[in-house]
């Protein structure tokens, strides 16, 4: 059986694997199995995080993406958002609970300097503390929303980021944006911003699911639905075609140029499938 490719467009989204799989968590759901200890996807030194926004830069990106990982553990982090709202709207996907007082205001700093805008993604996965840190860890839950509070106090508008992995434990008829809106309301943000994003069975929930896909389920499907059509990951061993796959060899495209990786990227992979059943994007919109 042939493995179906998806043809490349466009740059329009370059993510940043800053800190590889080095999390301060350990969420029994993460796609990348990211931890505290034994990273086995190394985080990036600075030098390559600018070279790599150079080359996006003179090759048209459009949005730019921080990602890990915690990105918040690398050292140099608020220079590279700083390096990377000069070339394009950035966004730091992050669990929140380094967002300090004084980080928060370099970050409102930051936004405020540049002509583009920054968003902050900050994840939690149920609006009970208990339930929320059964997934992420205990405290987790108190961190991510003082960091929600503290984002919010100082104009950014932070964008809660949710897993669908305690969807089946809600009673019937609630809904999971829902529920998440009213959450952000009621802790003081007015105007909440809510992204729902599907189970990956990979990572430390080990693989599982749906067959793999092939060239006649895709005949007439349209791939621009599918994000890595416009997206590339630049993570430790090169570029890949998307933030779900980084790391893993069989999605490498290139060694580190970006526009050596402009070339249709196999959908060889489980989560591929979860991207085409559910039209999903790592992507804010």
């Amino acid at each position: 059986m042939t493995t179906p490719a998806a043809p490349f467009a466009q740059l329009s989204a370059l993510w940043i694997q800053v800190t590889g799989t080095w999390c301060n968590l350990k969420c029994t759901h993460c796609f990348n199995a990211s931890g505290p200890t034994d990273p086995w996807l190394k985080s990036l030194d600075t030098g390559t995080v600018l070279h790599s926004l150079e080359e996006a830069e003179s090759l048209g990106v459009k949005e730019i993406y921080f990602t890990g990982g915690e990105p918040f553990l690398h050292k140099d982090i608020l220079p590279l958002v700083e390096a990377a709202l000069r070339v394009a709207p950035t966004t730091v996907l992050t669990n929140g609970t380094r967002i300090t007082d004084r980080v928060a205001d370099a970050l409102a700093a930051l936004a405020a300097a540049s002509p583009y805008s920054l968003e902050v993604r900050i994840s939690v996965d149920d609006v009970d503390r208990e339930r929320n840190d059964r997934v992420r860890g205990r405290g987790a839950f108190d961190k991510a929303v003082r960091a929600l509070k503290l984002l919010s106090g100082r104009g950014l508008l932070p964008i809660l980021t949710a897993t669908e992995i305690l969807q089946a434990e809600l009673s019937e008829g609630t809904g999971m944006y829902d529920r998440f809106r009213d959450f952000l309301l009621s802790i003081g943000i007015a105007k909440p911003r809510v992204k729902i994003i599907p189970v990956f069975r990979m990572g430390r929930l080990g693989e599982s699911g749906e067959d793999l896909l092939t060239e006649e389920m895709l005949r007439g499907f349209d791939f621009s639905l599918l994000q890595c059509t416009e997206t590339r990951v630049v993570a430790d061993g090169g570029v890949y075609a998307c933030p779900i796959l980084a790391g893993l060899k069989e999605a490498r495209l290139s060694e580190g140029s970006l526009e050596a990786s402009f070339r249709p990227c196999q959908l060889y992979h489980r989560s591929c499938v979860t991207c085409y059943q559910t039209g999903m994007t790592c992507r804010n919109a």
